[in-house]
């Protein structure tokens, strides 16, 4: 009896199982009615319980289950499933491109291009194959950029927050969010939470960001509401729709806001493609001049997938015949989340074109000569190999905000802040005379090849400073009372990397002698070494600068000796020195040889004394002076004796 009470028991155990035991039509129909959420419970469900001798049908759940995790934004488990299905054989090309494509958006690029060329063997020539091969050639290579990218905690819940939008003078920022806050109880079976809505933050007095708050009832309904796109005068607001996620909902719309003292008014829907295929128009972006309003749809006539159009927007929110701006921007994938920043420059987001993984970031500027786009990929770390959409910028900077859903393995999108830090490109230098004193108040002209033209003073330390521009050549010319004029010229690089110049002038002053540092001559002779022609190559140089000016030569001896040989043999060695600067092209009248031999010992300046501590500044180093130095000294004091000086005898002044 107890025997066979079990054995009743068994069966009706068996027969509450095969009820509740879940169908893969159950799944599919969640699939096709995106309810993503739900789906991947029953898919779960499904593999488990399926036997593992039964490869195809686990092939078969496992490649459904990969779409649908693809779907949710979750692409470790998407990753996973997809090996499965390949691992059982599941009979789909395209299967192979999803793989790679979803590799790629992991950063997986090694085993992503793996993928990619063995899908291109069975579908030669394809374009997301070929585009995803391109972009992962290019993640490879690329450098990080300075752009500095950071997570606003302030702005972010535990769900999802993206396509933020700035408002009101950089003071308000409004974005979608699925977060607790949101209104309604019943949540999204796409996702399994709750709806979308729309937030804002706002700045206070101190222009610090206020915690996020959700937008009245009369925009925020219980379903979706997202991607928000205001006027630049703040008066209207667009926005996507969606009344709900089953299948026979209604397709996404974009809506439009008024402003009212202070307050939103009820969203309208925007006609847009009537007459058109059923489409899901959704993801606003109004240009900044109001003219066009741009949007995502899948309506026919595009490039495949979601692709971004325009509309002319007339009185009365009429909007004219929608345009499809090409093959430039649109690609075989989804392009979406546009932004207008100003009326030749497009932000938009693509999972077609090559870029680093998932959405990748793009800007197309108009080339209004050729009425053609110009596209190009945002660097990293805007770009990375998760999705990175809904960019907003500040009015007058290379700052705002995007979404990503980078290091969320939910597949949950956050806002994130980026900065593009100015490069600092800073030119300093000081003026001192050939003493080494420091002249203030000499003036500093500073013309630039890209017209820019400035004019600095000189500080109590001789010192001025400029921020220069990349890559650009500048003249610069120090003039100072009392001095000649000096010119310098200086070209700065075109890196974008912080650079420090140091342009100095060693000014040149009239009537006071000026020594020529590096002069020497044979012992007891007045011919030149080598070595001394350099420096007075200098000097040529100053005299072919000048040509208005001349120059008393002036060569002294130290004490040594009888002083009729020391002028003589000075004054042949002043000889040699102004032979040398005629041979080099200077006009004789323009320089007069004096020797003084021994009778004009040196007064020791500043730059000599800290030179040499044991001489002090004004010393004058006569022969009763020296003879009380030290004999290592002396041989010292007797080589600044040892001298050879120019003067400038006849200035004409530089008149700016």
């Amino acid at each position: 009896m107890t025997s066979a009470y079990n054995y009743i028991l068994l069966l009706f155990a068996l027969f509450i199982v095969a009820c509740n035991q879940v169908k893969l039509s159950d799944a599919r129909s969640q699939y096709l009615r995106g309810e993503y959420h739900a789906a991947s419970e029953t898919y779960r469900k499904l593999y488990r319980n399926t036997p593992q001798d039964e490869q195809p049908l686990r092939g078969v759940i496992a490649f459904e289950m990969a779409e649908n995790y693809r779907a949710l934004n979750q692409s470790a488990r998407a990753e996973v499933a997809y090996a499965n299905a390949i691992r059982f054989g599941y009979p789909d090309t395209m299967m192979h491109l999803s793989y790679a494509r979803t590799l790629h958006r992991q950063g997986k690029y090694r085993e992503a291009a793996d993928v990619y060329r063995n899908f291109l063997h069975l579908q030669p020539g394809h374009p997301l194959a070929v585009n995803g091969l391109e972009g992962i050639a290019i993640a490879q290579l690329e450098q990080p950029s300075r752009y500095v990218v950071r997570r606003m905690d302030l702005f972010n819940s535990a769900r999802s927050e993206f396509s933020p939008m700035l408002a009101r003078r950089d003071n308000m920022l409004y974005f979608t969010s699925s977060r607790d806050e949101a209104s309604g109880e019943t949540k999204s079976p796409v996702t399994g939470v709750k709806y979308n809505d729309l937030f804002v933050s706002e700045k206070d007095v101190n222009g610090v960001w206020k915690r996020p708050r959700p937008l009245p009832d009369e925009i925020n309904t219980d379903f979706d509401e997202g991607t928000p796109s205001i006027t630049a005068d703040g008066e209207w607001m667009y926005y996507t729709f969606s009344g709900a996620d089953s299948g026979d909902s209604a397709f996404p719309t974009i809506y439009y806001s008024k402003r009212v003292n202070g307050a939103w008014s009820a969203g309208r829907p925007l006609q847009i493609g009537k007459g058109h295929t059923p489409s899901l128009f959704a993801h606003p972006a109004i240009a900044p001049s109001g003219r066009y309003l741009y949007f995502v749809s899948d309506m026919p006539g595009g490039m495949g997938g979601k692709d971004i159009w325009r509309v002319e927007i007339m009185p009365g929110h009429k909007v004219g015949v929608p345009e499809n701006p090409g093959p430039r921007i649109n690609s075989a994938g989804n392009e979406m989340f546009p932004y207008v920043r100003n009326d030749s420059t497009l932000y938009f987001s693509s999972d077609g074109l090559p870029g680093r993984g998932g959405l990748d970031l793009f800007v197309a500027v108009n080339r209004q000569q050729t009425n053609d786009w110009l596209v190009s990929s945002l660097p990293i770390p805007l770009n990375s190999p998760a999705d990175d959409f809904g960019i907003t910028f500040t009015r007058d900077a290379e700052q705002g905000f995007f979404s990503s859903n980078r290091d969320d393995a939910r597949g949950y999108d956050h806002i994130f802040s980026f900065v593009y830090p100015e490069t600092t490109i800073l030119v300093t230098g000081f003026a001192v005379d050939q003493e080494d004193e420091f002249i203030m108040g000499a003036a500093v002209r500073v013309a630039g090849s890209d017209g820019s033209q400035q004019q600095f003073i000189t500080n109590g330390k001789g010192e001025y400073q400029f921020k220069a521009t990349g890559g650009t050549d500048y003249l610069l010319m120090a003039t100072a009372d009392g001095f000649l004029k000096q010119e310098k010229s200086l070209r700065t690089t075109s890196e974008e990397i912080d650079t420090l110049y140091y342009v100095d002038f060693e000014m040149i002053p009239y009537d006071k002698p000026v020594v020529l540092e590096h002069i020497f001559y044979d012992f007891n002779r007045a011919v030149l070494r080598p070595e001394s022609k350099r420096e007075l190559d200098n000097l040529v140089a100053i005299l072919l600068d000048h040509p208005e000016i001349s120059i008393e030569l002036t060569a002294h001896t130290d004490r040594k000796g009888d002083e009729a040989y020391n002028l003589e043999l000075s004054s042949k060695r002043a000889q040699a020195a102004a032979g040398y600067l005629m041979e080099s092209g200077i006009e004789e009248k323009r320089v007069a040889a004096v020797g003084r031999g021994k009778t004009e010992p040196k007064r020791v300046s500043k730059s000599i004394a800290a030179q040499f501590p044991f001489l002090q500044e004004g010393d004058v180093l006569t022969d009763d002076f020296i003879k009380l130095l030290a004999p290592n000294q002396q041989a010292v004091a007797d080589q600044v004796n040892r001298r050879t000086e120019f003067r400038v005898v006849e200035p004409t002044f530089f008149t700016p």
